[in-house]
């Protein structure tokens, strides 16, 4: 062998041992799924200690009344173990994220967090986790993990072989086949003072939509839209945006109509760190859901997996018994709403790559192992400085089968303000999950139509 060679055959094997893994799992390793893996790749059994259960399939489909939209509370008579302040947060640090510490500090005679008895009640219906089972061992990475091939449904690696295909299970977990949601937001100011922004939202997987052609469109995820209906200074707005699974080959698709001007106009702004719609710069468009887009300006990197207290069956806050000024308080929610739960989560590790722009420079995040939605999500600035603090207060919706945060919240931690988003206790529909998608529904032409006051 020449010299060369044994270089070449040397620079080989050292870029196979620390490239990612951009291959789909084999079939062996896919039998986990639904015997010591659940049907989506979380742990089934419990901890050792026993404060975290066995999975045993979620809440069952009618685990409690639905009235008007609302799920009613099925831990209703529930009481907190226990609550973390900032007096005895140094007891449970280790099953903390550095922003809820932060949170302690920033807010010490008022931040805090009641622990409740942990219910793993997050579920999938089978024909989903089939369709996961099959994601499994077809799913790749490609474009450098950029996009994916193979991929159908939800969650296209349930056995993560790292940090990128963590994420894209956040990016594509399983939000519904389609759903049709009122929802209000708002950006109180230091001392609590708010204007609400209602709107009606949209939302549809892309083969769940009438007359989409799987040959012609195959790089779509899904269709979104909104429409604000308050205040009267945004009523009329609308937001389109048609997903791509490979955001760097095909860029998000997104168009805004604007009342005032009563015109339509494409949106490349909303991705990356383009403003988010009526977020007062508090959040950026990538920020919704604490990521979302194209994951290819970051390094993504697995930490592993720990045990945590997250935001968990968040019934309570989503009540329609209060009303958002009872959810709204000065630096942070009401945390006599709140309720947390000890979970395994995903631990990752995003930093932005040399060269890349983006106002935050690191992202820290922790993925739920039973929805794979980001729960915690700790944003750091240029300086590698703690700014901005993410919550998912997840609520599952037992008749669906689907999880969404109800609220979702994000923190900043210099200007003592945060925005806070999807709440419903005030909807007339808060989530309807029979909603019949057609693609005129999410046509620029018919921006227009939507948006008319």
């Amino acid at each position: 062998m020449t010299s060369l060679t044994r270089l070449a055959s040397s620079v080989a094997l050292c870029c196979a041992l620390t490239a990612p893994a951009y291959a789909a799992v084999s079939e062996q390793e896919a039998a986990q799924l639904g015997s010591t893996l659940t049907p989506i790749g979380a742990e089934k059994s419990g901890n050792a200690a026993g404060t975290i259960p066995e999975w045993q399939g979620g809440l069952p489909q009618n685990a409690s009344n639905i009235q008007n939209g609302f799920r009613d509370n099925p831990f209703a008579n529930e009481k907190p173990l226990f609550i973390i302040d900032a007096k005895n947060y140094t007891q449970y640090q280790d099953k903390l994220s550095p922003g809820q510490v932060a949170l302690f500090k920033r807010y010490p005679d008022t931040y805090k967090m009641p622990v409740y008895t942990t219910h793993r009640s997050a579920g999938v219906p089978d024909e989903v986790a089939q369709a996961i089972r099959k994601n499994a061992v077809t799913t790749t990475l490609v474009e450098g993990g950029n996009g994916i091939d193979g991929f159908k449904t939800a969650i296209p690696f349930p056995i993560p072989q790292n940090g990128l295909e963590v994420i894209w299970n956040h990016i594509a977990r399983y939000r519904g086949k389609t759903s049709l949601r009122q929802t209000s937001q708002a950006v109180p100011q230091a001392n609590g003072a708010y204007v609400q922004v209602d709107a009606d939202e949209r939302f549809a997987l892309a083969d769940q939509v009438t007359d989409y052609d799987p040959k012609s469109e195959n790089n779509l995820l899904y269709f979104y839209n909104s429409r604000i209906n308050a205040p009267a200074r945004l009523a009329g707005n609308v937001l389109l945006v048609h997903e791509t699974l490979n955001q760097v080959k095909e860029p998000r698709l997104a168009w805004l109509y604007n009342s005032g001007q009563r015109r339509v106009r494409r949106a490349p702004q909303v991705s990356y760190d383009g403003p988010g719609t009526a977020s007062d710069g508090m959040r950026t468009a990538d920020g919704l859901e604490h990521f979302n887009g194209s994951p290819d300006r970051y390094e993504w990197k697995l930490v592993g997996k720990r045990e945590m207290y997250i935001p968990y069956n968040s019934y309570l806050i989503a009540s329609p018994k209060f009303k958002i000024k009872d959810l709204i308080k000065p630096g942070h929610l009401n945390p006599e709403l709140t309720r947390y739960e000890l979970h395994r989560v995903w631990e990752v590790v995003a930093t932005l790559k040399p060269g890349e722009r983006h106002i935050y420079a690191k992202r820290h995040m922790f993925i739920d192992e039973d929805t794979w939605a980001i729960s915690l999500a700790d944003h750091y600035d240029n300086r590698d400085a703690l700014w901005r603090v993410g919550e998912s207060h997840l609520q599952y919706f037992y008749d669906a089968q689907v999880s969404y945060a109800t609220p979702e919240v994000l923190y900043d931690l210099i200007a003592g303000r945060y925005i806070a988003s999807g709440m419903i206790n005030e909807s007339s529909k808060p989530y309807d999950f029979t909603f019949k998608a057609s693609k005129k529904d999410f046509l620029p032409a018919t921006l227009r139509t939507m948006g008319i006051r």
